[in-house]
Order: C-alpha cells, then structure tokens, then sequence
C-alpha cells in the first residue's frame, strides 16, 4: 500500500490555497482548484489526487463534470456529500456568471450567438429541449 504524501508536507508554493494566495487564480489548475472546493481527500489521497481521480473520470471535461449528480460524486471514496455539493454548487456559479455575461450582449447576429445564449442555460440537460428565440428588427432578443 502506497503511503499518501499529505499536501502539508508539500512546499508552501505547490499548496494549492497558498499557491493561489502567492501566484494568483489563473495558475492553478482545475484539479487544484477542486482540491481547494473540497479541502481534504481521503486516507489515502489527497485532495487534489482525488480531484485529479474525478476529473480523469470526465475526460478532463468541466461540462462533463458539471453533468454529474451528488449521487455519482459520492461514488468516488472520500467524497462525501458536502464536497459534492460544494463541486456542484461551484460549476453552478460558474455557470450563471457566464449566462450574465451573455446577457450583456444579447443580439443575434450568428448561429454562434445563439449558442452562448443557450449554452448556459440548456448545456447541462440530460434531456433535449426545444426553444424559441424571439428577435425585434435590430436582431436582439426581446426578453
């Protein structure tokens, strides 16, 4: 059995919180940031082994993470409920300040506007929808 190397041994600038504090945002990588949402791992994982074991899971995928349910995080050992909402209540986050952006610029001028409108709102469903955009003659969407 393969001893875990607890990421307080770690040097202060591979930690993940004091990497961010240190080097800004931007530098950590996913698996980092979801090791961060849920703090710890498991006896024999860290928390961001266990978040890199999740995200190998969805091919690296954050949309494809974003579809799966409390149900499906809790299957992955040392994920519990509490980390599986807080995963999903920060792609959830993710999600809607996307939408707001887009909502800033809601003229149609391309199939591709309609997507980053869509997208947000629909991307996620495990079923298909069918939606209508209504347009006033300057291409923008009347709310």
């Amino acid at each position: 059995k393969m001893k875990k190397l607890a990421i307080k041994s770690w040097a202060i600038e591979d930690r993940p919180r004091e990497k961010l504090m240190l080097k800004g945002k931007t530098v950590l990588t996913d698996a980092e940031l979801i090791a961060i949402l849920i703090g710890s791992g498991s006896k024999n994982e860290t928390a961001v082994a266990l978040s890199k074991r999740i995200l190998n899971s969805v091919n690296n995928n954050i949309n494809q993470l974003a579809s799966l349910s409390i149900e499906k995080l809790m299957q992955f050992k040392g994920i519990g409920e509490a980390k599986a909402i807080s995963i999903i209540t920060a792609l959830e986050l993710g999600k809607r300040r996307h939408f707001e952006q887009v909502e800033l610029k809601p003229k149609i001028v391309s199939s591709k506007s309609v997507f980053e409108i869509l997208q947000p709102i629909i991307g996620d469903l495990q079923h298909e929808e069918f939606w209508v955009l209504y347009l006033n003659n300057f291409n923008k969407v009347l709310r």
